[in-house]
């Protein structure tokens, strides 16, 4: 069974509170971008546990941490499915901030219900998809939404980029979650972030900010550039995605080159 397991670009992010639990209570929009996508393989083996292995870009972490085997052993345990093999084929870049190893985990969840007849509902496994990681959710769906709580509670929301272009930067370099929320300073924002997306592509540059771009710009200087890059070639809007070190642009005619981009992951779609 093959799946593919898309990334998403976050538009606005507002850190509004920290939780007793140590997380953040957050609000932003996340936005799935299907042209950008790892590949999940799941084939049913002989024996007493799961194989995984890898190709494409590295992957960041040993075999035991990574989310693919670790939602394979969330549902052996939830529902005593057999043995797989997953074969993962890394594109999404780690460390952007594009949600790709929650995308991954999402996928198997997905696969392993229909590969072993589990017919769980979508509901079901949001909420096991919930244990594993916060942006994991999202991923079940697939679909653009509000995310809130810790970014697990989801509120489908209509937007329709239709006629846009999209271009997605992030320089060699990661930024992890920890160092990205080191130094932020909660805040309630005078309107909500949905009111301020409703305003339309054109006026978000002024109004849709992503609150983690103060620190993350502050300790890398070269993704603040980028994104002026971006805006110089023609943005309408752009911003940093999520916690990582990708930002994305959104233009209303096919952009222009960036200056200097050799050493960069770049994407480029037109969302038709």
């Amino acid at each position: 069974m093959l799946l593919s397991a898309n990334c998403k670009i976050n538009i606005g992010l507002d850190i509004t509170a920290r939780r007793a639990d140590g997380f953040h209570e957050i609000s932003t929009l996340m936005y799935p971008v299907r042209g950008l996508a790892d590949t999940v393989e799941l084939t049913p083996v002989q024996g007493p546990d799961a194989v995984f292995t890898a190709t494409g870009l590295p992957v960041d972490c040993e075999p035991e941490r990574n989310l693919c085997l670790r939602a394979y052993r969330l549902m052996q345990r939830e529902y005593g499915i057999g043995a797989v093999r997953i074969h993962l084929h890394k594109v999404v870049p780690f460390g952007a901030g594009l949600g790709g190893g929650s995308s991954d985990a999402a996928a198997v969840i997905l696969g392993l219900s229909e590969l072993f007849g589990l017919g769980l509902d979508a509901g079901r496994m949001e909420g096991l998809a919930a244990r594993l990681g916060s942006d994991i959710p999202f991923f079940v769906r697939n679909v653009p939404a509000i995310a809130t709580g810790r970014g697990e509670v989801l509120t489908p929301y209509s937007l329709d980029l239709r006629g846009y272009w999209l271009v997605i930067v992030k320089p060699p370099f990661g930024v992890g979650t920890a160092e990205a929320y080191r130094g932020v300073t909660p805040h309630l924002p005078a309107r909500s972030l949905a009111d301020r997306l409703a305003g339309g592509v054109a006026r978000w540059r002024g109004e849709v900010a992503n609150d983690f771009e103060p620190t993350v710009f502050a300790a890398h200087p070269q993704l603040a550039a980028l994104k002026e890059e971006l805006y110089n070639i023609g943005a309408v809007y752009a911003s940093l995605s999520g916690s990582g070190s990708a930002l994305f642009g959104l233009f209303d005619r096919e952009p222009g080159m960036l200056d200097g981009w050799g050493d960069l992951f770049v994407y480029q779609s037109y969302i038709g």
